[in-house]
């Protein structure tokens, strides 16, 4: 092997030879060097690319002696290196490199390395004390770092090295080297630089093993680092270049100011050791004057623990745990921040078991317990001042904070009475001033009687949960997670008990946001209490397990009770908070979630009061409400809210009646009913009879109060609107008797039924005739007295069929008419109700009990024997909001009567005869005639606003009293036809209404050819545009419709029939 080396140092002997000769021979004979510098530039690069190539083969064959030749021609051009390129000299520190880490390694000479480290410095830092006017580039610049701190490593590791370093001749040269680097860390150009900058002072600490000569270059290499890691400096910074710093920090730290290497100076007195060691530069004073800068420099230093990035939060971790550990007695004054720091930069994710952790330390150091417990208590105490901060990183860091520390609490089983109370009160008002400075939402409070309550949304099948009531804008999403995170971590489960315990207490004896940020921290921190037990729990602390189960689940117990006293306060508590009965809300359906089908009994204290929340003038609280019962119905086993009401209905209705009957009456109440009546649909119905009746007796006692009534009549409606769609409102049979009243055409007479109605006539006159001839089949034998006579014996036939069709009738039980439904009892007692109410001073009234009779008729039209006295009883107060000074009463009015003929039919036949005799005739001609007025005063503004004239329209004949007028087109023809604002005008509608109500006469009511004529001549105008007036009139008299369009020319001429032997006379109509 040694000769294989030998061959191998030959062989690269031999590549070096002549390639270092000729660098001596132009570096020391060439006359001009600038001439000679390319040549040289060539030669030094080579020979770099040779002992690159060598290294990377096999780097033993590169010794000492060899470096020692190489360096001879090498050192010539270092001496005259300001004579040369930038570039050369670059090289050159290359090559120089090269040698030092692997030809001379740690036996380079003493005094070599001290040129060595005097002339790298003065490369990269110039004359010490000038400024350097020409900046050298920056990759010379990294290569003479990289250079030097291969030079301080190869001499470091060496002890007659290490000392030749700190010797009194060469402690200028070095502390101009560290001062270079310290500059090249701090103001270097790049992060590389930077970054080889920290690594030449790594290799320094190190490499000065001295430790008095290490504490005097201390201040200077902690002030720099200072510079780098202090923000906002330190935010531009590379993240590589500050994790480079803090280890370079500890470093430096641990190495001066480490126990061990201190111990004799802690145990040395005050004034004794300044007179034992005067001179020295490690005394007593000197490390309390130290420990105070370093205090300094760590706390601009750890501001960087708010930085994102998670690798300079582990290095700043590592420090501050090292510190800890290594200079636990030094760095006393310390300690405070480096726990403090060390508990926020905590991963408690992430244990490790090899590494040392603050948890390690506070079990090994005692006082470190202390020392985490006050940090605790400080941060909890600022919480309330924080959270008032308008940055929201503040905020949220703050809340972080006091988890880290009570993951650090709960860890070491630090146990406080006074951290608990503060814990509670400062929760309590940190929420409280969270919820005074959260942004109003907007709510928009409607008044409960123009509430429309919208059903669609109950019963929905994806999963509800509710929406946070408190902290709940957009932008406090990220500090509600935060504080939310917090209380669930806020201790052990006991902890959290007595935490919830103190807050509920709280939260019953004041009231205002201070009530409310307490009844929502206990409501959670008992959720999360409850959450967090497990069969592990229990199994892992079986002393406790069964005291903190009872006591969470006893303090739930109160919870729910106070929930549930809220709720049912909400009504006679007006100023109520909106938030306290959603949160009430929620606890209840927590509750229902945790019992399941247990919790039905509770439904007897809670459904009532969440049902009438669904009337709230606050969408929020609806919304939670509406979430509530969507949970409830899930958690105790019902398909969907319906059954859950219909289930519970017996009490729920009760409550309402009790309440009813007390005169606790409410918009709420209302609103409940109606809203139990919609959501459950024609199944409640039936059980409503006690609620009806007090509604009349409330009405009774209440009628002169109109926006009550028209409350109590919304329920009302409510159950029509259900009642009219229910499959058992009437019996089966009931339904089969349904008649329809709309008149059809009469069928067209044929020849065949012409000529048998005249057969049958013929056959009628001639038996008619042989009666009176008295010719009479001969009787088989007498069955009457001799003495009868011929018309005798006819009437006593007849006798004999009549007894024998009243003996077969009396036969026949007379059947008792079908009995009623609930329902439809109901829907009667309703119906007649109305006629009381329909003179109501309240036009909203009266136009919503004009509807509620256009709903129930056609449900209770088919049972003819109960339907038809209702509408005797109803019609005159009916037929008088036809005359309603109201223009939206008289259309319902004309609506429902509408309905009322389609439902009664010919039983309507001599009222309205009567009716329009006395008033409905005069009535429908000024309808009309109003709506043709106001049609004109809209065209005649429309034209005179475009500036044109008036031109003559069509002349269309109109018959009046058997005479042919010719009138304009844009007279009552336009009130048909009109459009623009004038079809939108009040007396258009009342016109159009009035139409609707004589087409439904005409087509269900049997009415005399005299009020047909009229009401044929008052639709003329709108037969053309109006197809169902035009059928309903033809079903009448076809022929007076066609007669009359003829006549106003809106049909066209029939051509004269053609016919031989017969001739036409023309129609021409009048002038």
């Amino acid at each position: 092997m040694d000769s294989n080396s030998s061959t191998a140092r030959n062989e690269f002997f031999k590549e070096l030879k002549p390639r270092c000769v000729s660098i001596n021979n132009l570096a020391v004979r060439a006359p001009d060097k600038r001439a000679s510098a390319k040549d040289l530039l060539e030669v030094v690069k080579d020979l770099s690319h040779v002992l690159d190539r060598q290294i990377s083969t096999d780097a033993s064959v590169l010794d000492e002696k060899i470096a020692d030749y190489i360096f001879f021609p090498l050192s010539n051009i270092l001496r005259n290196h300001q004579q040369y390129p930038i570039r050369l000299t670059e090289l050159t520190i290359t090559c120089l490199r090269t040698l030092i880490q692997h030809g001379w390694k740690g036996k380079i000479p003493n005094d070599l390395s001290q040129q060595l480290l005097i002339f790298l410095t003065f490369i990269v830092g110039g004359v010490p004390g000038q400024e350097r006017k020409d900046r050298i580039p920056e990759e010379t610049e990294l290569e003479a770092f990289r250079t030097l701190t291969s030079l301080i490593t190869a001499t470091g590791s060496s002890p007659a090295g290490s000392a030749a370093l700190v010797e009194t001749n060469a402690v200028p040269a070095l502390g101009h080297a560290i001062t270079t680097v310290l500059e090249g860390i701090t103001d270097g150009r790049t992060p590389d630089i930077q970054l080889e900058a920290l690594a030449t002072l790594n290799a320094l600490l190190i490499a000065i093993r001295d430790h008095a000569a290490l504490a005097t270059f201390l201040p200077g290499i902690v002030s720099s680092l200072s510079r780098l890691l202090t923000p906002p400096t330190a935010l531009k910074t590379q993240r590589k270049v500050l994790i480079g710093g803090i280890n370079a920090l500890k470093e430096a730290l641990t190495r001066v100011l480490g126990d061990i290497k201190v111990m004799g100076i802690l145990k040395q007195k005050t004034g004794d050791g300044e007179k034992a060691i005067e001179g020295k530069v490690l005394t007593a004073p000197w490390l309390k004057a130290t420990t105070s800068k370093i205090k300094l420099a760590l706390a601009s230093v750890l501001k960087l623990r708010s930085i994102d990035s998670d690798d300079v939060r582990t290095a700043l971790e590592k420090l501050c745990i090292t510190l800890l550990d290594e200079c636990h007695q030094s760095l006393v004054e310390c300690a405070s921040i480096l726990v403090e720091s060390a508990m926020i930069l905590a991963n408690d994710e992430e244990d490790s078991v090899i590494e040392t952790s603050l948890t390690d330390l506070a079990r090994i150091y005692p006082e470190l317990g202390d020392t985490i417990k006050t940090a605790v208590y400080n941060w909890v105490t600022s919480l309330p001042r924080l959270v008032q901060s308008g940055d929201d990183r503040v905020k949220q860091q703050a809340i972080r904070n006091i988890i880290k520390g009570q993951y650090f609490i709960t860890n070491l089983q630090i146990d406080s009475s006074i951290l608990d109370d503060s814990l509670a009160a400062s929760l309590r008002d940190s929420t409280t001033a969270l919820v005074l400075a959260s942004k109003p939402t907007g709510l928009s409070e409607l008044p409960s009687g123009a509430i429309e309550l919208n059903m669609d949304v109950i019963g929905r099948d994806e999963p509800n949960t509710f929406p946070p009531v408190l902290i709940a804008q957009e932008t406090e999403r990220s500090l509600r997670t935060a504080l939310l995170d917090l209380l669930s971590k806020v201790g052990s489960i006991s902890q959290q008990s007595r935490l919830a315990d103190d807050l509920l207490n709280y939260a019953r004896e004041f009231t205002g946001p201070s009530q409310l940020a307490s009844y929502w921290l206990a409501f959670e921190l008992v959720k999360s209490g409850l959450s967090q037990r497990s069969e592990l729990d229990d199994f892992l602390d079986l002393s406790s397990a069964v005291g903190d189960s009872e006591g969470n689940d006893s303090i739930f117990q109160e919870l729910y009770s106070f929930s549930v006293a809220l709720l049912d306060s909400q009504a006679e508590i007006e100023e109520t908070d909106w938030r306290l009965q959603a949160l009430a809300l929620e606890v209840t359906t927590f509750a229902s979630s945790r019992m399941k089908e247990a919790f039905r009994p509770e439904l007897i204290d809670v459904l009532y009061p969440i049902t009438t929340l669904l009337g709230s003038g606050i969408p929020k609280l609806r919304d939670h409400a509406i979430i509530s019962l969507n949970s409830i119905a899930a958690s105790c086993g019902y398909s969907n809210v319906t059954d859950l009401i219909i289930d519970n209905v017996d009490y729920m209705v009760n409550s309402v009646s009790l309440r009813l009957n007390t005169f606790d009456i409410s918009p709420a109440s209302t609103q409940v009913l109606r809203m139990m009546i919609r959501l459950t649909g024609p199944k409640l119905i039936p059980y409503l009879d006690d609620v009806i009746a007090s509604i009349f007796a409330a009405l009774d006692n209440y009628h002169g109060y109109p926006l009550f009534v028209e409350s109590l009549f919304g329920v009302l409606t409510e159950v029509v609107q259900q009642g009219s769609q229910s499959d058992h409102l009437l019996l089966d049979e009931v339904k089969s008797s349904a008649k329809d009243h709309k008149k059809g055409l009469r069928p067209i007479v044929t020849t065949e039924e012409v000529c048998g109605i005249l057969s049958s006539r013929i056959e009628r006159r001639e038996k008619r005739r042989l009666e009176e001839l008295g010719e009479e089949e001969i009787e088989p034998h007498p069955e009457r007295p001799w003495k009868t006579t011929k018309s005798s014996r006819f009437e006593d036939e007849i006798n004999k069929e009549a007894n024998e069709e009243a003996d077969q009738s009396d036969t026949e039980v007379e059947k008792p008419p079908p009995p009623k439904t609930p329902t439809f009892k109901i829907l009667t007692r309703i119906t007649d109700l109305t006629q009381h109410f329909l003179t109501s001073p309240a036009p909203s009234l009266r136009k919503s009990l004009l509807d509620l009779l256009a709903t129930v008729c056609p449900a209770l039209s088919p049972d003819e024997e109960a339907f038809l006295p209702l509408v005797n009883s109803v019609w005159p107060v009916l037929v008088e909001r036809l005359y309603d000074p109201e223009p939206f009463v008289v259309i319902s009015a004309c609506n429902a009567l509408a309905i009322l003929c389609q439902s009664a039919g010919d039983f309507l036949n001599t009222r309205i005869k009567t009716e329009w005799w006395d008033s409905l005739g005069k009535w429908c001609k000024k309808a009309k005639a109003d709506a043709a007025q106001n049609s004109r005063k809209t065209k005649l503004n429309t034209t005179s606003t475009h500036g044109g004239k008036h031109d003559g329209g069509l002349l269309i004949p109109v018959r009046s009293r058997g005479v042919i007028e010719s009138t304009e087109s844009g007279g009552a023809v336009e009130v048909a036809s009109n459009s623009g604002l004038g079809s939108f005008t009040q007396a258009a509608q009342v016109w159009e209404a009035a139409q609707q109500l004589l087409v439904a006469v005409v087509s269900f009511v049997q009415i005399d050819d005299d009020v047909f004529d009229q009401i044929l001549l008052l639709l003329a105008d709108s037969l053309a545009a109006n197809p169902e007036a035009k059928a309903a009139l033809e079903a009448v008299d076809p022929d007076a419709v066609w007669l009359l369009m003829y006549e106003q020319g809106m049909i066209e001429p029939m051509e004269k029939p053609v016919l031989s032997g017969t001739g036409f006379v023309d129609l021409r109509m009048g002038s």
